[in-house]
This record gives C-alpha cells, sequence and structure tokens, in this order.
C-alpha cells in the first residue's frame, strides 16, 4: 500500500511543539480529511482539535506502508507516527 506522509506541528498549552505524522492513502486528495484526522488524533490525546491549523500539516512524501500502518489505516482510515513532544 503506497501512503502520503503529512508532517504535523502542534503547539502544546505547555509551550512544548508535537511533531507527528499523519498517514494517509495515497489517493487521499482532500487536504480537510487529512486535517480531520490529526484532530481525531489530538482530542484522542486530549489537546484541543483546534489547535492545528492547515499551514502545520504539510505534504512530505509517500512511500511504502508497513503491514502495522497499512492495517490501521485499513481499520480508522489514518496512521499517525509520533515524533517529538507526544506525550
Amino acid at each position: 500500500m503506497r501512503i502520503s506522509v503529512y508532517d504535523t506541528y502542534v503547539q502544546r498549552p505547555d509551550g512544548r511543539r508535537m511533531h507527528f505524522d499523519i498517514l494517509v492513502p495515497s489517493d487521499t486528495s482532500d487536504r480537510e480529511a487529512v486535517l480531520a484526522y490529526g484532530r481525531t488524533y489530538l482530542a484522542a490525546k486530549g489537546l484541543a482539535p483546534s489547535d492545528l491549523k492547515a499551514e502545520k500539516c504539510n505534504y512530505c512524501h509517500m512511500e511504502s506502508a508497513n503491514p502495522e500502518v497499512a492495517q490501521e489505516i485499513a481499520t480508522t482510515g489514518f496512521a499517525i507516527i509520533e515524533m517529538e513532544n507526544c506525550n
């Protein structure tokens, strides 16, 4: 499965900057859908979904998904890779 990777940054209430990647099927071209996935992730972390702005979520590249990511995308429509300050 080919996926698109969106490099995403959000300012946390404690001042630290979160960095995570939103992974979606490569044929997903609706940027609002990608942002909605990011907001779902933020809400699950107990953060304000409105903190995710379009200018902080940018297409980065396309790659092949590993089996775990492909399964998560098949189940939920997206996957997240936590990079910095996500916990």
